[in-house]
């Protein structure tokens, strides 16, 4: 799931085995199977491709306006192309089902720069904000990391720095009470009076993580996005070291959209990994191929449900089987 550091004293250490990081074959394959049918849309516009007799420069053409349409981008739909072109022609490859098997290998090794593990415990605590737009899934995703974060042994603290929006400290009070976990909020405080002090008792209680839920903005909104850049500033004042990792929760719907969500917020905050959410029926799965080719962020967790187990690690390879086969 995470690269888990947490300190131990020597007798922990010697009784109790390393936490789990990596999960169970049989519920990683559950998970997968909810990915492939969650992607299914992206996926059999692309794969109808491969279902012709030859390689030609019309497959290339009709797998060029498939990855478009599937938001892979201009550039990233370029670089596949021009991969999977070399591929065929070194592997003397004939059969264009065989092509589908290369394009897959070209797009997993196009997204492995996004495969990298969040890791806790370097830090204690180690701070995470937060950010994304409105409807993104913000506050859902920090519930469902949180319940993986304390399901492999961290203790966590939430901040509900959201105080814009209506029922957003409720709603995060809500995913505290189900993860039984403790949560700092204040009814209608500054935001980042509210991080300073969630950092502060993170550090006096030794929790292993907090979790800043910052209000969903658009990038355009520039008070907010100001307001945003405050946070950081404050939550710095009470670590100097923090925020260890600035997360943004894009909707995997909104395809070229997530890229310039991801451009701005880069911009702003400096960005260190992604979670990338609603990708179940979405036929805009390409759209983390224009990431990698574009705006490189890690891509810690994607999800496709709403379900606690519905957030998973993403990997590469599988992203790029479930998407193709």
């Amino acid at each position: 799931m995470f690269s888990f550091f947490k300190k131990k004293t020597p007798a922990e250490s010697a009784a109790a085995p390393a936490p789990a990081t990596a999960e169970a074959p049989a519920a990683r394959q559950g998970w997968l199977g909810k990915l492939r049918s969650g992607l299914r849309k992206t996926g059999s516009s692309i794969a109808t491709v491969f279902t012709g007799t030859q390689i030609d420069d019309a497959l290339y053409e009709e797998l060029e306006g498939a990855l478009l349409m599937a938001d892979a981008g201009v550039a990233a739909t370029q670089f596949l192309l021009d991969d999977l072109k070399r591929r065929v022609k070194d592997s003397k490859t004939t059969d264009p089902a065989a092509v589908k098997g290369l394009l897959m290998d070209a797009l997993a090794e196009l997204l492995a720069p996004l495969e990298k593990p969040l890791q806790i415990g370097r830090h204690q605590p180690t701070v995470i904000m937060v950010a994304g737009v409105n409807g993104a899934g913000k506050t859902t995703s920090i519930g469902k990391l949180t319940h993986h974060l304390s399901t492999d042994g961290a203790t966590v603290l939430l901040a509900a720095a959201d105080t814009f929006r209506a029922a957003a400290r409720e709603q995060l009070m809500v995913w505290a009470e189900r993860n039984t976990v403790e949560i700092v909020h204040q009814m209608g405080g500054d935001p980042a009076s509210v991080c300073f002090d969630a950092v502060t008792a993170g550090k006096a209680r030794n929790k292993d993580v907090v979790l800043v839920d910052t209000a969903g903005r658009l990038p355009t909104q520039l008070h907010l996005m100001e307001e945003l850049r405050k946070i950081k500033r404050v939550v710095q004042k009470a670590d100097a070291t923090a925020p260890h990792e600035v997360l943004l929760v894009i909707d995997g719907n909104t395809g070229q959209n997530a890229l310039a969500q991801v451009r701005a917020f880069d911009e702003a905050l400096g960005l260190t990994g992604l979670i990338v959410t609603k990708l179940d029926g979405t036929a805009k799965g390409g759209v983390l191929a224009a990431i990698a080719r574009e705006k490189p962020v890690p891509v810690y967790f994607i999800g496709v449900g709403e379900k606690l187990d519905e957030l998973e690690t993403f990997r590469a390879r599988e992203f790029a089987q479930a998407l193709l086969e």
